[in-house]
């Protein structure tokens, strides 16, 4: 790990704002303006992408159900069909340069789900890998979802654990374009809330060990000041 890593932890984000904060990131990364590498820890607000292979047909509500309740809709470039975000979950955007830490893509995803693996031990639960449907799982009950986006080796997009959402919206889909799954949360497995806080800082303890960092915690302003002369972030 030649390359320092920063780590952001973000209370709440615009899905278009953590968008264009993720691609001017990846270009200050690639273009040398920007060295360390970045993971974003977050929240967003009420929102449903669409992967690569599509996933608008396993949406199970009309779009404009989604717009009376002020949800926004994107298309974006990670990989899998249709996911949704809002409060309650976390969500992990690893900007990393993959070339320079020496990982292949599936080295990358799975040590993204051990994160998640042994955040679950920590409560007692037992979740796991599946290489067909990735992503972190106990039994047949889907927990967290992964889809990373990956250009020049530089990743972005990543990984989105639901802690204690609403689990209604995920009913208005077809997860991961799979039908009959069912989306949980640790709150739901556990019978009882959970503090997402403690969530938090239990997840980047698990991202220094399972990636073998020692990552630096930074603010939004000081990442943000260091790209925004050359690309137009707010």
């Amino acid at each position: 790990m030649t390359q320092p890593w920063f780590m952001v932890d973000i209370p709440l984000m615009d899905y278009q704002d953590a968008l264009d904060l993720q691609y001017a990131l990846v270009q200050a990364k690639h273009s040398g303006i920007l060295a360390p590498h970045v993971i974003l820890l977050l929240e967003h607000p009420p929102v449903f992408t669409f992967g690569r292979r599509g996933g608008k047909e396993h949406l199970l509500v009309k779009e404009d159900f989604l717009e009376r309740r002020g949800i926004k809709t994107f298309q974006v470039e990670r990989g899998g069909y249709v996911t949704y975000h809002g409060p309650g979950q976390l969500v992990i955007y690893p900007i990393v340069d993959l070339k320079q830490i020496g990982w292949r893509v599936v080295d990358f995803v799975e040590a993204l789900e051990r994160v998640v693996i042994h955040l679950t031990a920590d409560w007692g639960i037992q979740s796991e890998r599946n290489p067909l449907n990735r992503g972190v799982w106990i039994g047949n009950r889907k927990l967290a979802n992964i889809g990373l986006a990956v250009r020049h080796w530089i990743t972005f997009h990543g990984v989105a654990v639901n802690v204690n959402p609403s689990l209604e919206p995920f009913t208005w889909m077809n997860p991961c374009g799979l039908k009959g799954i069912q989306i949980t949360s640790l709150a739901r497995e556990l019978g009882q809330p959970i503090s997402l806080d403690l969530v938090r800082e239990r997840l980047k303890r698990h991202l220094k060990t399972q990636l073998g960092i020692e990552p630096v915690e930074t603010s939004l302003a000081v990442v943000k000041k260091k790209v925004r002369r050359v690309f137009s972030l707010p």
